[in-house]
Order: structure tokens, then sequence, then C-alpha cells
């Protein structure tokens, strides 16, 4: 990782420099083209001078004419350059960032929940297109403009000290001020940049979570308070920038004047030495007035550009601290898990989402093919974490889950989790249509096959009453649709999917009295045959199910039927039923 202040990384440079190994052609010829356009710098001032000295001052109109012509080429051949130099930088620069784009998503979509749990959206995704798109400009504006202005000014100060060592240790002169001007600039940037950067994420964390939680936000009145923090997170964004723009405001005078007290010297002493018969030329002087300013340009460029390149590389410091996340659930099962039949134990089972408080306390339970368990409890009795860690989402810390006869570590991630199918009480869909949030894109399930699903489950008449039917677009996490049609979707597309084991959260606190209908019929229809483990939240469930265990502070307290654990005198399911299932009931 990068040290904040310090001026340049090489062990991070080179590791970025890494993703250009499949780009070696374009790489190499970027660099040609950098070193021919250092020594094509040198080539007009030269032919300057000859036109003054042998064409302007002995006043030959032929031999000025040639000297033009020969400009003209010279230009034309520096500009083919820029150009190829300008368009294959960008494109290296674009494709390396698309490499490492698709490298870092698709390492993000293997963390584990626990790394989503603490990291906050907007950074991630600030991480993911901001800092990844700064990265580009280090190929584009930083390091080929670097090298390409290191060799013009090598080549430009070799020329000048073969044309008048004179002249050239005048211009020299000035260059130890320049230099050391330079340096401080770089170190200033770096600390200025890594906090500029910092406060970018925390804007845009921000600004994404206030909109993401705007009915929240407007709910509870709270928008003169947020615009307030904003304002405060707004400013530092601000006072951040400013202070980048101080360093320059200070750094380029200083660079300018630098390069005109060279230019007046030239003038003076190159003057002084031509009116004396000196072997100093005007052509000379005129040469050497262009090189100064060639030669002070780059190092000014190189200050801005390098300012570019550590941006780039703050970004790619960020960007490789997540490439370099060690977040993943362990996938060294090597077993393909068939269509499951649907048998789960959990023996002696112990989790906490912190090592130090344990969720989940040695809890024992097993699921027989194609039972249906409830798990019934009050909220923080861990019943949502029995799904996480069904999933694999977590790791348990003591203790075994198997399936099928099999610990659910010995099977592959992608087969496990294509068996079980799950249903949360917080539906989340995309913005994108009813036919793609039901398949996930998957090319396997045809449209067919999904109306013929939503007939036999009770949906395909509501979906038809929606403008486009299955291709309605349900805009961004389905806010064009209610919550209850919102679960209607879930459960269906559970049901394509042809799970072993189905999870639901079967939560309808929100939902209409229609679309509670609907639900109720789909679940039966999805449960029917299937191993069920389902978070209870309605009697009628409850009922009908095999088994219900009963959770209270991360233990199974109680296990029976409906109708035995009604038996138990004093019983946490007596108490839980007479006092939220009775008046249910009643109804």
């Amino acid at each position: 990782m990068a040290k904040s202040g310090k001026a340049f990384d090489f062990k991070l440079f080179k590791r970025l420099l890494k993703f250009t190994n499949s780009y070696r052609l374009v790489f190499y010829f970027v660099a040609f083209a950098a070193i021919a356009m250092s020594l094509l710098a040198i080539v007009r001032p030269e032919l300057i001078q000859l036109a003054i000295d042998k064409s302007i001052i002995p006043k030959d109109g032929d031999g000025l004419q040639y000297y033009i012509l020969l400009m003209v080429a010279a230009l034309v051949v520096e500009v083919l350059f820029q150009f190829a130099f300008i368009f294959y930088a960008n494109w290296l620069g674009q494709s390396v960032v698309r490499d490492m784009r698709v490298k870092l998503f698709n390492l993000m979509m293997g963390f584990r929940m626990k790394y989503f749990d603490k990291s906050a959206v907007g950074r991630l995704t600030t991480r993911a297109v901001n800092d990844i798109e700064t990265i580009s400009s280090i190929f584009s504006q930083g390091l080929f403009m670097i090298l390409s202005d290191l060799l013009k000014m090598v080549v430009i100060a070799g020329f000048m000290l073969y044309k008048s060592w004179q002249l050239a240790l005048i211009v020299f002169a000035m260059l130890p001020l320049l230099l050391y001007a330079t340096r401080l600039f770089q170190r200033a940037m770096k600390v200025a940049f890594e906090e500029v950067r910092n406060q970018v994420a925390d804007l845009n964390s921000f600004v994404q979570e206030r909109i993401s939680g705007m009915k929240i936000v407007q709910i509870f009145t709270r928008e003169e308070t947020e615009y307030k923090r904003f304002k405060q997170i707004n400013e530092k964004h601000k006072k951040a920038w400013i202070k980048t723009v101080w360093y320059n405001s200070i750094f380029f005078p200083i660079a300018e004047m630098a390069s005109s007290i060279a230019i007046g010297l030239i003038v003076w002493y190159g003057g002084l030495n031509a009116a004396g018969g000196g072997v100093i030329t005007l052509g000379i002087i005129t040469a050497f007035i262009q090189l100064a300013q060639m030669l002070f340009r780059p190092l000014r460029q190189i200050a801005d550009k390098f300012n570019t390149l550590q941006m780039g590389m703050v970004a790619a410091n960020r960007v490789f601290g997540i490439l370099d996340t060690k977040s993943h659930i362990d996938d060294s099962g090597t077993i393909q898990m068939p269509q499951s039949k649907g048998e789960i134990v959990f023996k002696n089972v112990h989790f906490g989402y912190n090592e130090d408080e344990e969720v989940i306390k040695g809890i024992s339970f097993t699921v027989q093919p194609g039972e249906t368990v409830a798990i019934v409890g009050a909220t923080g009795a861990g019943k949502s974490t029995i799904i996480n860690l069904l999933n694999r989402f977590y790791e348990i810390q003591k203790g075994e889950i198997r399936i099928d006869g099999v610990n659910a570590k010995e099977y592959t991630l992608e087969s496990l989790r294509k068996q079980i199918a799950v249903v949360l009480q917080d539906v989340f869909l995309f913005a994108d249509t009813i036919f793609n949030n039901i398949t996930l894109n998957d090319p396997s399930i045809t449209e067919a096959e999904v109306v013929a699903a939503a007939k036999e489950i009770g949906v395909h008449k509501f979906i038809q009453t929606l403008p486009n039917g299955y291709h309605y677009n349900v805009k961004e996490r389905g806010s064009m649709l209610s919550s209850g049609q919102r679960q209607l979707i879930a459960f269906l597309r559970a049901y394509v999917s042809k799970p072993g084991v189905l999870v639901l959260d079967e939560a309808t606190s929100s939902v209409d009295t229609y679309s509670e209908e609907l639900i109720q019929n789909a679940t039966e229809k999805i449960t029917k045959g299937r191993t069920s483990i389902v978070i209870a939240h309605r009697l009628a469930t409850i009922k009908k199910a095999d088994k219900i265990l009963v959770m209270d502070a991360g233990k199974i307290v109680e296990t029976g039927t409906h109708e035995e654990l009604l038996k138990k005198e004093n019983g946490y399911y007596r108490n839980l039923y007479e006092v939220q299932f009775m008046a249910e009931e009643a109804v």
C-alpha cells in the first residue's frame, strides 16, 4: 500500500503495469512514439536557426523556401506521431481499466456478506467507477507523457550544449530552482490528492444513502438536518480541492518566472556576444529562445502530469486495497450437488457476526426430505441467521451443517446455492423487466416456462394486467410495483429455479388482502412436496408446518407441531401464540 506523502510508489506502479501485459505491442508502440516525439522536438528549432543564419541574413529567398518546406514536413511528421501517441495511450488506458473493473466486480461478487455489512455502498461504487476511471489517466496523461517530456528535456539539453555551451549553462542555472520547487510540489500534491479521494468517497456514500433512503428522510422530516450535514461534507470536499488549487497557484507562477528569467539572460548574453562578433549568431539566439521554452514547458507539464499520475496512483492504491481483500467464503468443496433430496441437519452450530458475540448458540435440528419446518420467535432470536448459514453467506464458527448427508462445505458454492431458493421479506428487484427479474438472465429458462410456472402458482393474471406483461420494466428496486407484487415476483423467481430446498421469509405485514391471498396460494404451491424452511409470521403457515422450531436468544427452546406445543403449560410457543396469534385466529 502506498504511504501518504510518499512521492512515488514504484512497487505499486510495477503491479499496475502488469495489467498492460496483454497489450504489449501497443505499449511498446506508445513508448516508441514518445521517443520519436522527443527527437523531433529539436528539428524545428534547428531549421529556424539555419533559415535565419543561411537564408534570411544572407537574403537567400530560394534557401528560405527550402527550409520552410522542411519545417512543414517536420511538422506533419510530428503531428502524425502526436496523433498516434495520444490515441493509443488513451486506448491502452481504457483497455487496462476495463480489465481492472471486470476483475474488481467479479471479485466483489464473491465477497462474504460480512464485507458488505461493513462497507458503504457509495464507497464501493466510487472504487469501481470513479477510482478506476482515474487510473486510466496514468496511461493517457501520466506515464507516457512524463516519459516523452523527460526524453524531450534530455534531447534538448544535449542539443543546447552542442550548439552553445555558454547559453546552455545560463538556461541550466535556472533548473535547480525549478526542480526543487517541482519536488516540493509533488510531495504536497500527493497528500492533497489522498484527501480529495477520501472526501469524494464520503460525498458519494452520503448522497447514495440519502437518495436510497429518501422516503425515510421525508417521513421523519429530516430534510433540514440532512441538508446541513450535506453542506458540511460538501464544504470538506471543497476545502480538499482548494488545497490542490493553492499548490498549483504557487508552483506555476514560479515555473513561469524561471522560464522568463532564462530567456531574458539568453537575449542579454547572446545579444552582446553577437554584437561583439562572437560565435553566437542571431539564429542560435532565436533557436535558444524556443529551446528554453521547450525545456521549461515539459518541466512544468511534468509537474502537472505528475499530479495526474499521483491521482491515478492514489486511486490504484485504493482499488488494489479491495483486490487484496481476503473476504471470500472458502469454496474448496469438490462435490457437485445433484438435485437435492432436501435433508438438512444442523449439528451443534455456533455462529456470531462478530466472533465475541454469538447469535446462534449451539443449535441442532433435522429437516426430513419434503418437510415444511416453521421457525418462530421474537425479533433478534436468530431466525434469519439460519437462512444465511444454510446458504453459506457466513461461515459458522463451530458445529456442522449437512445437506443430504454431506457437509455443506464439501459442495461447490455454486451447486449448493443453485439447490437453495430464498424468498426474503425485503424483496430486491433490479431495474429491468419482470421476465429478466424472474430468470435473472438465465438463458436456460424460457419465457414459456416462466408463463407456465406463473399460471401454476396463480401469478399470471396479475402480471398480464401490467403494461407489456412479462416485459414490463419495474424500474430501480421494483419501485413501480407494490410490496405484495414484488413478493409474488420473488416467489416466481424461486419457483422457476426448481430448487431442492426452499427458504421463505413470508412476512406480509405491508401487503393488501388480495396480494396476501395470492401469496398464501403461491406459498402452498411452491412448498408442496419440497423441503421448506419458513420464517413464519402467519398462523395459517405455522399450523400447516410439519414441525415448528421455537427460537429465543439464539437457541431452539421448543420443537413440535402446533398442537403439541400448545399443550405445554407456560411454554414459550403457547405464550407467543396467546400474545401474537390468537387475535389473528379470531379474525
